[in-house]
């Protein structure tokens, strides 16, 4: 077998210009179609990175703003939960105030009305039982009682500052001598002296009867009493019990 070295030659030869020619006409559109492919792909790569990215910062801040938000509402409830317990320990303390307001204003309307009670049934009882001692002593012996009443009215002249004995001697419009029966004359003179004894002067004596003093004798002057009698005694006590405890 013998080898045609100018048929292998053309056949090198034609082999290196289909070469040539492919990578001159067909190879680099096809290796920059290939690039362009692949810058495509990268970019489109990167733009999915990107966005990714984008999409990751976002879900990481929605997270965040859920967990804020989740804080925040605790929070809330937390402040609302406080403020109820307050408002409710507020309105139990003024429940508790205004109830004990009550309480005072009816334990002190409860111990006035008692007050108001017992001073009425006092006096009613004290005047029941002036009542009673005026009968009882208008039944005694006039003369005696009327003898005793001389004796304690000297006594109380007796007793006076030397003032109001000085007011009595000098009373320009004379002494009123009130007892409880009109007197004649012998018991008339009989005051008369025994009054210019403790007296030390003779005034001049008006003698008036007024039943009312129940018994006793008492001086009126324009500007002096001399109380001396069982009226003034009873209203005396009559006001001790009223005003008693």
């Amino acid at each position: 077998m013998s080898i045609d070295f100018w048929s292998l030659g053309l056949q090198a030869v034609n082999v290196t210009i289909l070469i040539w020619l492919l990578s001159r006409f067909f190879w680099r559109p096809v290796a920059a179609a290939i690039k362009k492919r692949q810058d495509t792909v990268s970019r489109l790569l990167n733009d999915a990175q990107t966005a990714k990215t984008n999409a990751d910062a976002i879900l990481a801040e929605v997270t965040t703003a859920r967990e804020g938000i989740a804080a925040e509402r605790e929070t809330m409830l937390t402040d609302a939960a406080q403020k109820a317990e307050s408002a409710a320990n507020l309105a139990l303390v003024n429940a508790q105030k205004q109830a004990q307001t009550l309480i005072d204003t009816a334990q002190l309307e409860s111990t006035r009305t008692a007050d108001a009670l017992r001073a009425e049934l006092t006096e009613q009882a004290t005047l029941l039982a002036v009542n009673i001692a005026q009968k009882l002593l208008s039944r005694l012996d006039t003369a005696v009682v009327q003898s005793a009443f001389v004796g304690l009215l000297v006594e109380a002249i007796g007793a006076l500052s030397a003032e109001d004995r000085e007011s009595l001697r000098a009373a320009n419009q004379g002494i009123e001598l009130v007892g409880t029966l009109d007197l004649n004359d012998q018991e008339k003179a009989s005051l008369s002296q025994a009054l210019s004894q403790a007296l030390g002067s003779s005034p001049a004596l008006t003698f008036l009867s007024n039943p009312e003093l129940i018994a006793g004798l008492e001086i009126r002057t324009p500007h002096f009493a001399l109380h001396n009698s069982w009226q003034s005694d009873l209203a005396t006590i009559a006001k001790a019990l009223n005003h008693a405890e």
